[in-house]
């Protein structure tokens, strides 16, 4: 990778692809980043960039590198693919770049009882790494069994998609209330109908919701 590239890549801030960090002080809680590249549509994180987007390099990127790899290889589960590249910024200084791409074995999860106590799948929301909901990590977890689904469209799979028309998005809340179902059953549905690809679920630290494949929010 070219410093031209860098440049092109981060011109427009951090974003879902796009992560910043100056120096890698804590890998334990960054390793949370790549994470969630990994579960989501991929990304890369910058090292030696300020949050502003500004260049300021960093002196010895063995040490950020043998950091950053020693707290994948042990908080990371199961492990992912990433490729790492040394750029030159100056004669002294250096950005680093760590290129995850979308993986096939979600959902990958950070594995750390002292900060997270115990396991936790991170997902890329704008330009913001959050907590996977039980119902994002389960869809991540199913749609990588790849099997095929199926399920009974009746009268409240019906109530659903004419909400969904009239609303654009809906919570498991929502059509627990608008279905008279529980909520476990409200959010079978909602799962089963993401996995057969006539929903999406959206990820939020707030409460997840669902719009109909494909429609922007």
């Amino acid at each position: 990778m070219e410093l031209s590239e860098v440049k092109r890549l981060i011109r427009h801030g951090e974003n879902a692809t796009i992560e910043f960090k100056t120096k890698i002080r804590h890998p334990e809680k960054v390793v949370k980043e790549l994470v969630a590249f990994a579960n989501t549509a991929g990304g890369h994180l910058f090292i030696g960039v300020h949050d502003d987007g500004s260049l300021a390099g960093v002196k010895y990127p063995e040490d950020e590198i043998f950091a950053l790899d020693r707290a994948i290889e042990k908080y990371c589960k199961p492990a992912f693919e990433y490729s790492i590249y040394t750029v030159d910024l100056t004669e002294d200084s250096y950005i680093v770049v760590y290129k995850v791409p979308p993986s096939d074995n979600r959902a990958h999860c950070v594995v750390n009882k002292e900060l997270l106590h115990g396991r936790q799948a991170f997902v890329r929301v704008a330009d913001r790494s959050i907590k996977a909901s039980k119902h994002v990590k389960e869809i991540l977890d199913r749609q990588r069994k790849n099997k095929s689904i199926q399920f009974s469209f009746g009268e409240k799979e019906k109530l659903l998609m004419t909400y969904l028309e009239d609303h654009e998005t809906i919570t498991v809340n929502q059509f627990k209330t608008i279905s008279g179902r529980n909520y476990y059953q409200a959010s079978r549905t909602l799962i089963l109908m993401v996995l057969a690809n006539v929903l999406e679920i959206h990820p939020s630290e707030k409460e997840d919701f669902y719009t109909l494949k494909g429609v922007a929010v």
